[in-house]
Order: structure tokens, then sequence, then C-alpha cells
């Protein structure tokens, strides 16, 4: 399985570079949700060699219909995390695959193809970037600690509460990215690269293969008040487990975000 999701990966990764080289259609999803003919023609070769593989298992991809069947297994895919940058062609997205048993994790795969570099990580089996192990930091103070976080698509009418997290975080850390894939920035808190991530509203495909890969390299995965992060919420904190208390502080003493 874990062989699958990484040769579906490179093969949208390669998808994804030709669209680069070339310039790509741009619809509208939303007011600030874009979707990309790069978007749809990766996730097209990522399902095909899915289904081909594993007929009876389900697939929840972010640019088309699920595929359900009776089985237990699902696949989360996201065949360009990050299309807002891919269309302004700021160099930072990925393909994110992920499979899940049940409500159970077992796998992900997050490439970035700009960067040759792939994330992965297997329940039980660590966590690894190229085929080397990778660690969470041993950041233990949140005012050495680089952080990541991400907005929301409605960001335009919910702005000042997001900013609110935004600003809590801003006095107490060393510092904040916002570099536009989720799944790249937990693959970054799982090398070490950031310290913590947070962000509101994101989709399963979005975090799913990322959660696993933290997890493995041994961080913790939670929701902003250190409870289980489930892929239908609407919260989700990555960091290493001495900050994990000192952002649960911190996130859980905002307002909550009302639907």
């Amino acid at each position: 399985m874990l062989d699958t999701a990484l040769c579906a990966a490179a093969a949208a990764g390669g998808v994804l570079r030709s669209h680069w080289i070339t310039t790509s259609q741009v619809s509208f999803k939303g007011p600030v949700d874009l979707v990309t003919d790069a978007d749809v023609a990766a996730e097209r070769v990522v399902v095909g060699m899915l289904r081909e593989s594993f007929p009876d298992h389900d697939i929840v991809a972010e640019e088309s219909a699920p595929q359900a069947t009776s089985g237990p297994y699902r696949w989360y895919v996201d065949p360009l995390d990050g299309t807002t940058n891919f269309a302004h062609r700021f160099p930072h997205f990925a393909v994110s695959i992920a499979l899940a048993h049940g409500d159970d994790i077992l796998l992900g795969v997050v490439l970035d193809p700009m960067r040759e570099e792939v994330f992965a990580a297997y329940r039980g089996g660590g966590a690894t970037l190229n085929g080397i192990p990778i660690r969470v930091s041993e950041t233990g103070k949140l005012s050495q600690a680089l952080l990541g976080t991400g907005f929301p698509y409605d960001r335009q009418q919910r702005a000042r509460f997001y900013l609110q997290g935004l600003e809590r975080f801003l006095t107490v850390s060393q510092g904040i990215r916002r570099g536009g894939s989720a799944a790249l920035d937990l693959c970054y808190v799982a090398s070490g690269r950031l310290d913590g991530f947070w962000e509101w509203g994101l989709q399963p495909w979005d975090i799913a293969a990322g959660a696993i890969i933290v997890a493995e390299a041994g961080g913790i995965v939670s929701d902003f008040h250190g409870g289980p992060c489930r892929l239908g919420g609407q919260e989700i904190l990555a960091t290493n487990h001495p900050l994990a208390k000192q952002m649960v502080g911190e996130l859980s003493a905002l307002p909550p975000r009302l639907a």
C-alpha cells in the first residue's frame, strides 16, 4: 500500500511539474478557493492508480465526488495542496495521499515536486524524508519556537477572529511562517523545520497524510484543547511534546470558532 502511494505521488508530481512549465487554467470554487487544470489532471492519475490496485477501497479526493465501496479502507487524496501558490507560480505546493482503516490513519505520503522531497510514514514504522528517518524538534520553550499557520477560505468573513490567534503567538513565539500548504507545514513540523503548526477549517485530505507523518516522527497531533484531532474536525495542532501544553494553553484561551 505504501509503495502504491509513493508511486502515485511520484506520478502526480510529474503531472504538476509538466503543468508548471506551461500555463495552467484557473477557475474559482469560492471567493479565494482556486482549482487549476493541474489539480484535476494530477488527481485523475492518483485515483486511477489507487482504483487499479485497490478496487475495493473508498477514495475521497478533493476535486471529485467520493468513490464509495463497502470496504473498511479509505484513501484521502489532495492532488495539489497549495493551489493558490501554484497558480501564482510560487514554488511551494505538494501532493498528499493517505490511507485510513476506519478512523485510524495507516500511512501517509507527501511529495514536494519542486524540491524533490518525499515525506512518508506508516503506522509503527516511523517517518522519513527521502528514505532518511526524521524527528520533530526538541525546542522546549515557546519563546524559542518557529511556528506555522494558515488561514481558512472563510478568512474574509472571519478575519478578526483568525487574527486573534495570530496575535497571541506573535507575542510569545520566536516567529511565524505562513507557507500556504498545510501538508508541507505538517511535514516541516515532523522534520523539525517548524516547531509547531495550528490551523482551523482544514479538510481530511489536507491533514491525513501530514498527521501520521508528525505522529510517527514523535510529535503530537491534537485539537486546540489537547484532545484527539478528528479528520472531520475544525482544528489541528501539531508540535513536539514539550511545546504541546504551551500551545494548547494559548489556543484554548481563544473564543470558539462559531459555524
